[in-house]
């Protein structure tokens, strides 16, 4: 028996396919999902989500977000997900150093705005989160 995951980021569907089973970072921890869960939503950590579809086991980098469980459908609103496959290591490590690097001049400054503090905040974070999830499985 299957059920439908999605995950939507501001960029569009990430990732939308009927899967056996799906394990979600959350800020109270990982938890797993078969078919027949209880409705349920919870607050997304960033970190790995692993899918088994078709038998075979897939991961993918999420950033925060939220999770609905409703039905035969997971729905995952994340602010960046990204297939690890589809990662490159050394692409991703150039943008965290400049993440990183852009983030501590702007925190040197007083006249910063706040959302552009967090916008680079999030850009180390997800660097960050894809180099982690590529290194485990390389």
């Amino acid at each position: 028996m299957a059920f439908t995951l999605e995950i939507v980021t501001p960029d569009g569907i990430a990732y939308s396919h009927a899967i056996e089973y799906v394990v979600l970072p959350t800020t109270e921890g990982e938890i797993g999902i078969l078919p027949g869960h209880i409705p349920l939503i919870a607050t997304i950590a960033p970190g790995e989500l692993k899918v088994t579809r078709s038998g075979q086991d897939e991961f993918l980098a999420i950033d925060k977000g939220f999770v609905r469980i409703m039905g035969d459908v997971v729905a995952v609103l994340t602010e960046a997900a990204i297939h690890i496959d589809e990662i490159n290591l050394s692409a991703v490590e150039e943008a965290e150093a400049r993440a990183k690097e852009a983030l501590e001049e702007a925190r040197l400054r007083k006249d910063i705005d706040p959302s552009e503090l967090q916008r680079l905040e999030a850009t180390a974070r997800f660097a960050f989160i894809q180099k982690i999830s590529k290194q485990k499985r390389s």
